[in-house]
């Protein structure tokens, strides 16, 4: 239970695991532009870490809690955002079980919040929902293609499912939300064991070993630097009417897991090669968002190229990171893995 004072005539905004990669970056934000930040995190795989700089603000409240535990904040609450969830198949894989009940059990207690409260609801779905898609560009009105018994199930169906909820809540008129699906996003405040594509290559350069690609490496992903992901999570919140649908969130420009790996390597003094290692299980092949909704709706497309947010991404891991030695020259290109390596996620 949390009492709180409203301090300004900003909104009253609680994120749902603010303290993670997105979610941090979205309570800096809000609280910015003068709102008034309940961030509720487990720590699961948030950090405080991430939100050390917001800590001391008067608009900033941190609450640490599990969203399958019944939510109960004092006060008024205008909107909520809902990014409890592992996001990197090494991080929900790790518990399936508290991974599929994060997304329906813990979203049915953020939707019944947001009725009590009568808040605006934002659910932060995924690509994930599309699984390996045979239509490309993914569009909204697109079914997918998911093994819904599979290793990533826990992941995929629930976020299907908390789609469900939330579609359900709104034709019900118990509350009005919004369902953003996310795309590949990057960006500082990554964790550098996450798993995930991008953190993976930037610290395996950082530390001189060797880039592993998972599968043939022409596997294809659109990568959506953080702040711009952000700023279409905001819109899609405050936009009127409800959209009364999915939207996409994502930048379109595709490129090949290769591809990716040679940028990376461009931009680091490494010795690093590449190497190669088998496909995970349900690895969707293709991944490119349709963002023509985002763009009618909400005015809102991606502005930073993936070089110039690689490049900030790079400099916030080598200030994160302990010092490593100066690389020597590296080779190019390596034929089999050395090391096995946590799984590639979209």
């Amino acid at each position: 239970m949390v009492k709180r004072n409203r301090l300004n005539d900003g909104k009253v905004v609680l994120v749902a695991g603010g303290a993670g990669f997105v979610g941090s970056h979205l309570c800096s934000v809000l609280v910015d532009r003068g709102n008034r930040v309940i961030c509720l995190d487990s720590y699961l795989t948030g950090s405080p870490v991430n939100v050390n700089a917001l800590q001391s603000n008067p608009y900033f409240t941190m609450v640490e809690q599990d969203v399958c535990d019944e939510i109960q904040i004092d006060g008024p609450i205008d909107q909520i955002y809902n990014l409890a969830c592992p996001a990197s198949p090494k991080d929900y894989q790790a518990d399936p079980i508290h991974t599929m009940l994060t997304s329906v059990t813990g979203t049915g207690n953020l939707l019944r919040a947001a009725a009590r409260h009568g808040a605006t609801f934002l659910q932060a779905s995924t690509s994930e929902i599309y699984g390996d898609p045979e239509e490309h560009p993914q569009q909204e009105d697109y079914w997918g293609h998911v093994n819904c018994t599979g290793p990533r199930a826990c992941y995929d169906e629930g976020k299907r499912a908390a789609e469900a909820l939330c579609f359900d809540s709104l034709r019900a008129g118990n509350v009005d939300a919004r369902v953003a699906r996310i795309f590949n996003t990057y960006g500082p405040h990554m964790r550098p064991n996450d798993g995930r594509i991008v953190s993976n290559f930037v610290v395996q350069a950082l530390s001189n070993e060797p880039l592993t690609v998972y599968g043939s490496g022409e596997q294809t992903r659109s990568f959506c630097y953080v702040t711009d992901l952000v700023e279409g999570l905001i819109r899609l919140m405050n936009c009127g009417p409800n959209p009364g649908g999915a939207v996409n969130l994502g930048n379109p420009g595709e490129f090949t897991v290769n591809e990716l790996a040679e940028l990376v390597l461009s931009k680091i003094k490494t010795a690093s090669s590449i190497v190669y290692a088998p496909l995970p299980q349900d690895d969707p092949s293709r991944r490119r968002p349709d963002i023509s909704r985002a763009k009618a709706l909400l005015g809102w497309e991606p502005r930073v190229p993936l070089t110039d947010g690689l490049s900030h991404t790079i400099r916030w891991f080598q200030a994160a990171l302990p010092q490593r030695r100066p690389a020597p020259r590296r080779n190019r290109r390596g034929q089999q893995p050395q090391t096995s390596v946590s799984s590639q996620p979209v």
